[in-house]
């Protein structure tokens, strides 16, 4: 007789959407950041997972499932935390997922590298539930590093399973499967540790936990609710039917009852934060003595290698030229490597819009069609798939490597003293460079940013690292103007290093203008944080590949081709359709040209850049269709015949230097606002980056243009 899902875990199951059968096992991953979690988890669940904001949180949670033993397991990765003490959105999902008593079974992960830190995260989750599986990951590196676990001692000791594994490798998945269904199904006894935090408290929970137990939802922890309550300060708690973990308020006696105790505690600890102090300790100490007995180093030094390389990269000295270095060399390979593989892209849909061209003659279909379809919708797909896909492949499987190789969380932390100085958070720089990818990711990454206010700053201003979509613009630019008049490998080079001081003034106004909403409206002092640096890892080039290219090259592109096609075909219809004697598209050029040329730009380029809003990969082929008598694009096979019909139409240096700066600085896309407004939950927030980013691209140009024309130099 098949038994139905309990109403707890069914109506978790309906809100995170998951499709819950009668006999199904929700299984809960957690664990610190960097242990390879996500790893575990991609291992498990293979392509059987989606993703998804927690419902009324923006924070994205992962599900996914595998069947074993004729048993389907729903497996939720949690995000990553270092403790569940809920100082920020990212724990509170942590900590009332596992409180709720929907898991069957909670999965720990942890670094075999770094086991006695994670152990905290281990013990917390122990005190709140019996269901835990402790998955000690990473064992080829605590291998290389002569590090030694003796996993039946820890497990004997933790009184849970422990299972070993190197999820990147697939070692020990089977035997931790095993271990899941085995907790899940009740088929093992379970006696694990308790922690204890000295005679006073241990009294008090004696005292108290019996009558909590009465009020608290089922596969709630009593014991952890109490102690959780204990460190409250008397009198800036109601404990109502509202609270998360109970089931109806509790009553006046109760309540009464609990005052006292937290009073009498205050002569032991005087204050809420040094009781707080007090049970952390206990844990951390805990922590250490188990550590001590159950992991061994051969090597004192094992860490040593890692420490030299970040002796470097880290370093005040060089930190920061190599950081550059290393985003030249990117830049250089990408440019260098694309140009051929660009060409040859767009030669060949040309060659395919000539077919179809003689197709709509062939079959007599009227001039309108083939221009909405072809001259409009056509070429610019053509233009943006030929010049986007060849740098995003290269770019982004670069880009990944160097995450991939541990690098990214040393460029925030080399970053982090000027942006404390900017009064923003230091984590701005991971959320920086996850914006190189996608504006809108890099706003969506602003979540890891506790403060508030800090997150706000991050926002705002995460639109000045150019994204994907406008390299095509700036390297087709600093290609044919900046280092048009260089020969061979120094046009490249030339041209990498222009792009590069794109991405350095990109975070020098970045830090001003996080500065300048730190001092206005967004007041408030610099939170601190914790950044770990994780160990240099070996790359996995098979996974860099597919991830780069399926998650981030091909969404991009999919992105961009799905909001061009409709771009295309409104601009032809723009450029075509005559109001008088003169376009609507000419219209509004003549109406934006006087105002353009204050900035160094001209009325063509302002327009090409409204009507791409929808996406920033859309505005040079917006610009060639607009420029051309006929409102379609021509046969651009070259860089070299773009240079010839920008300069035909006036262009100078200075027009492409000021709209390098528009483009670096200007409203984000459409799709980057809309993720603006659904994470700030606000249109004003949303309009004041509009504002601000383009306020700022304006200003630079002017500054730019009308310097240059008073020095004589244009």
């Amino acid at each position: 007789m098949s038994i139905k899902p309990e109403p707890g875990r069914q109506m978790i199951a309906e809100l995170l959407k998951i499709d819950l059968n009668q006999e199904d096992f929700i299984v809960a991953l957690a664990g610190n950041p960097n242990t390879g979690k996500s790893t575990v988890f991609n291992s498990l669940t293979g392509l059987n997972q989606h993703t998804g904001n927690w419902p009324g949180k923006t924070v994205t949670t992962a599900r996914g499932k595998y069947v074993h033993n004729d048993k389907t397991f729903i497996l939720v990765d949690l995000p990553g935390t270092y403790s569940l003490s809920a100082n920020s959105v990212d724990e509170e999902i942590a900590r009332d997922f596992i409180c709720s008593g929907v898991p069957h079974v909670t999965v720990v992960v942890a670094d075999a590298t770094c086991l006695e830190r994670n152990l905290i995260l281990v013990l917390q989750v122990l005190e709140i539930t019996n269901q835990v599986v402790l998955c000690v990951n990473l064992l080829d590196e605590a291998k290389r590093k002569g590090i030694q676990v003796d996993l039946p001692r820890l497990s004997e000791m933790l009184g849970i399973p422990v299972i070993g594994t190197n999820a990147r490798d697939g070692v020990g998945l089977k035997d931790l499967k095993d271990a899941i269904d085995r907790v899940a199904r009740k088929g093992m006894t379970l006696t694990p540790i308790v922690a204890e935090y000295g005679d006073e408290i241990e009294k008090q929970l004696r005292f108290l936990q019996p009558d909590i137990q009465k009020y608290v939802k089922n596969g709630v922890n009593s014991r952890w609710i109490t102690l959780s309550l204990l460190e409250k300060d008397p009198g800036s708690m109601e404990c109502g039917a509202n609270d998360t973990f109970f089931k109806e308020a509790l009553p006046q006696e109760l309540t009464d009852s609990l005052y006292l105790v937290r009073q009498s505690l205050q002569q032991h600890y005087p204050d809420p934060e040094r009781l707080h102090d007090h049970i952390v300790a206990g844990i951390v100490n805990r922590a250490e003595g188990i550590a001590k007995e159950a992991i061994f180093c051969k090597k004192a030094d094992y860490n040593d290698l890692d420490r030299r390389i970040d002796s470097v990269l880290t370093s005040k000295i060089w930190g920061i030229p190599v950081m550059l270095t290393l985003l030249g060399m990117v830049f250089w390979i990408t440019i260098k490597g694309a140009n051929y593989p660009s060409q040859a892209l767009a030669s060949g849909f040309f060659w395919l819009e000539e077919r179809l061209t003689h197709f709509f003659l062939y079959a007599g279909w009227p001039g309108w069609l083939h221009g909405l379809l072809v001259s409009g919708m056509y070429k610019t797909l053509a233009w943006v798939v030929s010049v986007m896909l060849p740098p995003m492949a290269i770019f982004f499987p670069l880009f990944t490597l160097l995450e991939d190789l541990g690098y990214l969380p040393r460029i925030a932390f080399n970053l982090d003293n000027y942006f404390q100085k900017a009064c923003a958070h230091g984590k701005q720089a991971l959320t920086m460079c996850m914006g190189f990818g996608c504006n809108a990711a890099g706003v969506i990454a602003c979540r890891i940013i506790d403060s508030p206010r800090e997150r706000l700053i991050a926002i705002i201003t995460n639109n000045f690292v150019p994204c994907n979509g406008r390299f095509p613009t700036l390297i087709a630019l600093a290609t044919i103007f900046i280092a048009g008049g260089m020969a061979g490998h120094y046009q490249s080079l030339v041209a990498s290093l222009s792009i590069l001081a794109v991405i350095v003034l990109g975070v020098v106004v970045t830090l001003a203008v996080s500065w300048l909403l730190s001092k206005t409206i967004l007041k408030g002092l610099p939170s601190s944080f914790t950044l770990e640096l994780p160990p240099y890892r070996k790359p996995q080039l098979g996974r860099i590949i597919v991830r780069s290219i399926y998650d981030r090259t091909l969404f991009v592109l999919g992105r961009a081709v799905i909001v061009a096609a409709p771009a295309g075909m409104i601009t032809w219809a723009l450029a075509n359709i005559s109001v008088g004697e003169l376009s609507i598209l000419q219209h509004g050029v003549n109406y934006l040209d006087p105002f353009a040329q204050w900035l160094g730009l001209d009325g063509f380029i302002l327009m090409a850049f409204i009507l791409g809003l929808p996406a920033n990969e859309i505005v040079i082929p917006i610009l060639i269709m607009s420029y051309m008598s006929t409102g379609q694009m021509i046969e651009l096979d070259s860089l070299q015949a773009l240079r010839e019909l920008f300069v035909a139409h006036g262009w100078t240096w200075l027009t492409a230097v000021c709209t390098m700066l528009f483009c670096l600085n200007h409203f984000p896309c459409g799709t980057t606002l809309l993720t603006i407004q659904k994470e700030t939950q606000s249109l004003k927030w949303t309009g004041v980056t509009f504002l601000v980013t383009t306020a700022t691209g304006l200003i630079l140009c002017f500054l730019v243009a009308q310097s240059a024309r008073l020095l004589g130099l244009a």
